[in-house]
């Protein structure tokens, strides 16, 4: 009888010892194994799956083994195989060979559940690992003996700074820190907390929180993965947040943040309800009452109807910036039931945290008594402002020079003071008076005793000599007042002064300046006259100016422009005059005047003299400076000069055109030759020294004259040209209505060598094309144009367009490419046997020139 029950046990390893026995006929054993609980099938010689039993087709579902190829062996392998839903299986694989070793029966073992708990620790431990990168606070993952398994580089840092190298173990850390980490570990999946103050090296003592959670996973040992986080500005912050609670009790001040997200928040009570805007200003702010700095409820919200009239636009400011967020200091008066009128003082400011988050601060504070006390100062400083600007106004407008000098110096001076002393009051402000006296010992503003000495009221009377910060002198006459006129009572001297000398120092400088102007004026090699800017008529005039007019300077005194220039220049001389007064700059001109029978140039200037108010107070007239210098021998020796350059380049010009015609010419020589060595190319060269014949005319015509070329010139030039070159002649007839000044036409020398290649072209076309018969060229010089017809025998192509010949180098082509297309036109027409070219020329491609 088969062993039946062994087959269908789920021993697999009873199974295997029964199929080492062979005691199963192959029949009896596959009928064992087909419905049996192992995944089985059978492989033939090569290692392919013949069968496979009913447990296998379960767990493969759709997916077939058969046909796979698998190496028989009597070892155990591992197969990794995937069935229909995309699922690995990982499968252990026994294969016993059968009947002779040309079959083999795989049994096989499902390890898929362990496959899937691999895969997942090794997902965990991944996970870990990225944890570990990404997390900015110093980790790590030790077992329960303590050796370091895993650390991110923060902790790495951490311990750079606590031990010389990187530990192994948690057992070479610091005594202090090995506690803080390694303290008892949590339960499976649970968390602890610890916190120590430590000190790390450099740094002063900190709070550290170490948060640890035991791990549960397929590893031999237990893990703790654990995180340390500084807490010391957490604790920080709750002992400035006392502090701060502390000081606005203290000082009545209201004080209230602003977190979009978290709404408002007050100092040690953490976030509060949003208030509505009219209660924004006095949220939070414990304001100072009657009794005391203590908070006073009743105006810890202030409302838009407790606003004075006069404050409201500082109140609607402050809500503005409340609702913009704006930093903003805003100052307004409350009327509160109880307390009655207070001042107030609201500051907004804008902050962002560290995350980003913007924050809006708003402190208030009571300043009532400050304000009252401040009004109070202002109204006093304000009357005793007033009061002493009226007096300095006053004092601004004598002409007394009028100083107060204090202990400290010079406080103020009047508008006179300032005239005398040279320099405004910030320039004298703290100097002694001293600073404008002379070297003078016993000098008044040297007397320092006068402050404490001079009794209040009396005036000490003085006379002496001062020197301006300009560094002039002059005498005044002055007293000086001790008075207690100062703001905090303070003595001061007061000092007037008067200056004596001034006018007459002023009259005897304006009369030296005037006889200085006089003996310059006299004395100049150049002509000089003073017009009165009134009448021109002359008011004083030098030797100079005499000699020019030629006549001795007493008759020309009070003479008008057209007796000193003469009536043929005087109108343009006078309306000269007149624009010089009106523009008030320096008017340049020249002037051509005949005196005594010559003609001579002078170059004039005119200044208008303004009259100015001298010291004395009398005005001086306005005048016209005239200054004239005589220009004709210089003027005479630049045209020389000049026609010396124009002829010396005209030289040049005719020297450097007929080298280039040489030039040319040897060209045209050198490839004439190489056309007689080359016959095959000398169609092209031939063509080639027509054009460089031609260029070489214009070049030519060019020697020895300037401007413009003549058109028939060129035309006859450039046929004489081709002509020699042929051997043929070609018939000229001249018509038009300027026939008989055709030299009239010209060619600018821009035109002349594209004109002169042109006609280069057409005429050896014609030649080239006209066979024997002989070629007729017709000029026709009319008022507008000029109409060049070249006719001789031929055919044009049928078809011919000559707006589809394309532009090239030669021929035709050339001919369009080089004619100026704003002002000529080229046509070519077939009348009969002959071809009749016609150009026409007109301005500005070609020029009618002035009659000779």
């Amino acid at each position: 009888m088969s062993p039946q029950l062994p087959l269908a046990s789920p021993d697999l390893d009873a199974l295997r010892a029964l199929l080492k026995t062979r005691a199963l006929a192959l029949p009896d054993l596959l009928a064992g194994l087909w419905d049996g609980p192992w995944p089985a099938f059978v492989l033939d010689a090569r290692g392919q799956v013949l069968l496979t039993n009913a447990r296998l087709q379960d767990l493969m579902g759709e997916v077939s083994l058969k046909g796979r190829r698998l190496l028989p062996s009597g070892k155990a392998q591992e197969l990794r195989l995937v069935d229909d839903q995309g699922r690995e299986h990982l499968l252990e694989a026994w294969v016993h060979p059968l009947d002779g070793g040309d079959l083999g029966l795989a049994l096989l073992q499902d390890h898929s559940t362990e496959l899937a708990a691999r895969e997942r620790a090794d997902r965990m431990q991944s996970e870990i690992d990225q944890w570990l990168d990404l997390c900015p606070l110093p980790a790590l993952m030790h077992d329960d003996q303590g050796l370091l398994l895993r650390f991110n580089a923060a902790f790495g840092a951490l311990c750079r700074r606590l031990l010389p190298q990187l530990p192994i173990s948690l057992h070479e850390l610091p005594s202090e820190w090995r506690a803080l980490i390694a303290g008892p570990a949590p339960e499976p999946g649970q968390e602890a907390t610890r916190n120590a103050l430590l000190a790390p090296p450099g740094d002063r003592r900190r709070w550290m929180r170490v948060r640890a959670r035991r791990l549960s996973g397929p590893w031999p040992r237990p893990r703790t993965l654990v995180m340390l986080e500084d807490r010391s500005a957490e604790q920080d912050l709750e002992l400035a947040q006392q502090q701060l609670q502390t000081l606005m009790d203290t000082a009545g001040v209201g004080l209230a943040t602003f977190q979009p997200e978290a709404g408002w928040s007050r100092p040690g009570t953490g976030a509060a309800p949003a208030p509505s805007t009219a209660g924004m200003t006095g949220l939070g702010a414990g304001l100072s009452g009657e009794a005391g700095p203590r908070p006073t409820p009743a105006l810890q919200g202030v409302n838009r109807e407790m606003v004075e009239p006069a404050s409201r636009v500082e109140y609607e400011k402050l809500q503005l910036a409340l609702k913009q967020q704006t930093p903003t200091v805003a100052r307004y008066a409350v009327r509160h039931p109880e307390h009655g009128l207070r001042w107030l003082m609201t500051r907004v400011e804008i902050g962002q945290l560290a995350s980003g988050q913007r924050t809006t601060s708003v402190l208030t504070v009571d300043i009532t008594d400050h304000q009252e006390a401040q009004a109070r100062n202002e109204l006093l400083q304000q009357s005793l402002v007033l009061q002493t600007e009226r007096e300095r106004a006053v004092l601004d407008s004598v002409l007394v020079g009028i100083v107060t000098v204090g202990r400290q110096g010079i406080e103020w001076m009047n508008r006179s003071a300032r005239r005398m002393f040279g320099g405004d009051l910030p320039e004298f402000a703290g100097q002694p008076i001293s600073i404008v006296a002379t070297d003078a010992p016993d000098h008044p503003f040297r007397q320092t005793h006068y402050l404490d000495d001079l009794p209040e009221g009396q005036a000490e009377t003085f006379e002496c000599r001062l020197v301006a910060r300009d560094g002039r002198e002059f005498w005044v006459v002055g007293n000086a007042v001790a008075t207690g006129g100062g703001i905090d009572g303070t003595r001061q001297l007061t000092y007037a002064l008067l200056d004596i000398e001034r006018r007459r120092q002023a009259e005897a400088q304006s009369q030296q300046a005037q006889a200085s102007l006089s003996r310059i004026i006299e004395a100049a090699p150049i002509a000089i006259s003073l017009h009165d800017a009134r009448t021109l008529q002359v008011q004083q005039i030098n030797q100079a100016a005499a000699a020019l007019a030629g006549r001795p300077e007493e008759e020309l005194l009070g003479a008008s422009p057209e007796a000193l220039f003469g009536e043929e220049q005087a109108q343009t001389i006078r309306s000269d005059m007149e624009f010089a007064l009106q523009s008030g700059e320096v008017l340049q001109r020249e002037y051509r005047l005949t005196v005594r029978g010559q003609a001579r140039i002078w170059d004039a200037r005119l200044l208008h003299l303004s009259g100015v108010q001298d010291p004395t107070g009398a005005h001086e007239a306005e005048q016209l400076l005239m200054v004239a210098t005589d220009v004709t021998q210089q003027r005479a020796q630049e045209a020389a000069r000049l026609e010396a350059a124009i002829a010396q380049r005209e030289l040049l010009v005719r020297e450097v055109h007929h080298r280039i015609k040489n030039n040319l010419q040897g060209v045209a020589g050198l490839l004439q030759q190489i056309a007689a060595r080359r016959p095959e190319v000398r169609g092209v060269i031939n063509e080639a020294v027509g054009q460089v014949q031609a260029i070489a005319q214009v070049y030519g015509l060019q020697v020895g004259m300037s401007g413009p070329l003549r058109l028939r010139k060129i035309v006859e030039a450039v046929m004489g040209s081709v002509q020699r070159m042929f051997g043929r002649e070609i018939l000229v007839e001249v018509d038009g209505a300027l026939a008989e000044q055709s030299h009239r036409w010209g060619l600018p020398e821009a035109e002349a060598i594209p004109i002169a290649l042109t006609l280069n072209e057409l005429f050896t076309n014609a030649l080239k094309h006209g066979g024997d018969a002989p070629v007729r060229c017709e000029l026709q010089f009319e008022s507008e144009q000029v109409l060049l017809r070249i006719v001789n025998t031929g055919r044009l192509p049928a078809g011919f367009d000559l707006a589809q010949v394309r532009g090239g180098v030669s021929g035709l082509g050339l001919v369009r490419a080089l004619l100026p297309r704003r002002s000529a036109l080229l046509g070519l027409t077939q009348e009969g046997d002959h071809v009749v070219c016609e150009l026409s020329l007109w301005p500005p491609g070609v020029q009618l020139l002035e009659a000779l």
